[in-house]
């Protein structure tokens, strides 16, 4: 495994988040903002609509997920991404010293 020798920067903070147990906080956080937004409701109505144009038998759960996870990530506000961003850079600031 070459990243274990050489893990890149995206790999090192996953893994003080992890760590810090700051990666579930996140999580949790993100789950709360985007049911907030509706984000949630939005992401089951698209399922339900994908699913009765298909037709609910012909639909597998490998072709929702393809479809949707794009939409679904461009539906999350800026303001949530934002504050996601925002929380993460306060978070290695804060481990930084």
């Amino acid at each position: 495994m070459e990243w274990a020798i050489h893990p890149s920067p995206q790999q090192i903070v996953d893994l003080k988040l992890v760590e810090s147990g700051e990666k579930e906080r996140l999580k949790e956080l993100l789950v709360e903002r985007l049911v907030e937004c509706g984000w949630k409701d939005e992401m089951k109505a698209l399922c339900r609509e994908f699913a009765r144009k298909k037709g609910r038998d012909n639909v597998t759960v490998h072709e929702l997920v393809k479809v949707i996870t794009l939409k679904g990530r461009a539906y999350v506000p800026d303001s949530v991404k934002a504050e996601m961003l925002q929380r993460i850079r306060s978070f290695l600031t804060s481990t930084a010293t």
